[in-house]
């Protein structure tokens, strides 16, 4: 397996790791013992960095995770995250919160559900317009120091959020949405990263299974399934995001490899400073994604992906209006 050093703090993961989140939320029915077979046939396959966080489930996402790690603790990297905050009461009400008190709360509570010591990477998921990012910052440092946290993270930040938050203590990896259909990081926050020595972190880089090629129907969802609710799923974006999939498609074909490997090599061939962690909750769906590491594509291939991708090609925002809300930008 291929290794990448996000930051400059020392952290070092598998080139591709394993987003979490779907095996218990969001994407349909749970199914508890095939993401446990999932989690270690990445482990056999050479993964080490696994991605979670306390409002997946909520909660449940993590107890999952740190179980099926517990043998093999000493082998990955555990990521984490907090600051969106959901109503146990009705999950679909979120809020964040970024406080100094919650950051330990939830700290304590991720320790705990996942069976760990330290957890080795903490991210803030979302950024609290309320509370300055010095104060959230400092408050993680704070859990560095005391040995609960090995490193910091931040999520879906801005360019000068993370230059305010670098400047209280050395962030090692930024994480946000990228793939050939979400080219939003390359405007600036890509830039800054490398200019401060940040590592970056792709999340859905399968364009949330879209760009697999996989996804015909909007009615082939389950009632359930966060999709039916995101933009480029519906109506007329569906049809106009079907259309530049078919082009991915036709490329792959002709290169003998599958439209999701195809995808992958793509954010991978990005830079050396970028791990994706695309999610799946099936053993046959990681091993293909692994495919795209051997899928090696020379500068010319990158820019006619790009080109058949151009930033902005996607149709609808990538997220609801009210969860848009929620990046900071």
């Amino acid at each position: 397996m291929q290794t990448r050093t996000l930051g400059t703090q020392g952290l070092t993961v598998s080139a591709l790791g394993l987003g979490c989140m779907g095996m218990s939320d969001f994407y349909g029915q749970r199914d508890d013992a095939e993401s446990t077979a999932t989690i270690h046939h990445a482990v056999a396959r050479g993964i080490t960095f696994f991605d979670t966080a306390d409002m997946y489930g909520p909660h449940t996402n993590e107890i999952l995770l740190g179980k099926a790690l517990a043998s093999v603790r000493d082998r990955v990297v555990i990521a984490t995250k907090f600051g969106i905050v959901r109503d146990p009461n009705d999950p679909g009400v979120r809020g964040i919160c970024g406080r100094p008190d919650y950051v330990r709360n939830a700290c304590e509570g991720s320790l705990k559900r996942l069976g760990v010591d330290a957890i080795d990477l903490y991210y803030q998921h979302r950024v609290d317009p309320q509370v300055p990012i010095e104060d959230t910052v400092g408050a993680m440092a704070e859990l560095l120091k005391s040995g609960k946290v090995r490193f910091l993270g931040l999520s879906e930040v801005s360019s000068t959020t993370l230059r305010r938050a670098h400047a209280v203590h050395p962030i090692s990896a930024v994480q946000s949405e990228y793939s050939l259909w979400t080219r939003d990081p390359e405007e600036s926050l890509l830039q800054t990263c490398r200019e401060l020595g940040v590592g970056f972190v792709p999340y859905s880089p399968l364009g949330r299974g879209f760009l697999t090629g996989q996804i015909k129907r909007f009615e082939d969802f389950e009632p359930d399934d966060y999709r039916r609710n995101s933009p480029r799923f519906q109506g007329e974006n569906f049809q106009k995001n079907l259309n530049l999939v078919a082009r991915l498609k036709d490329m792959a074909a002709a290169r003998g490899c599958s439209p999701a490997e195809l995808a992958l090599a793509w954010v991978l061939g990005q830079g050396g400073d970028l791990a994706p962690i695309p999610g799946t909750k099936r053993r046959d769906r990681l091993d293909e994604n692994l495919g795209a590491l051997d899928q090696i594509l020379c500068p010319g291939e990158l820019q006619e992906l790009s080109g058949l991708f151009p930033a902005g090609a996607a149709a609808g925002t990538r997220y609801p209006e009210a969860m848009m809300h929620m990046v900071n930008r």
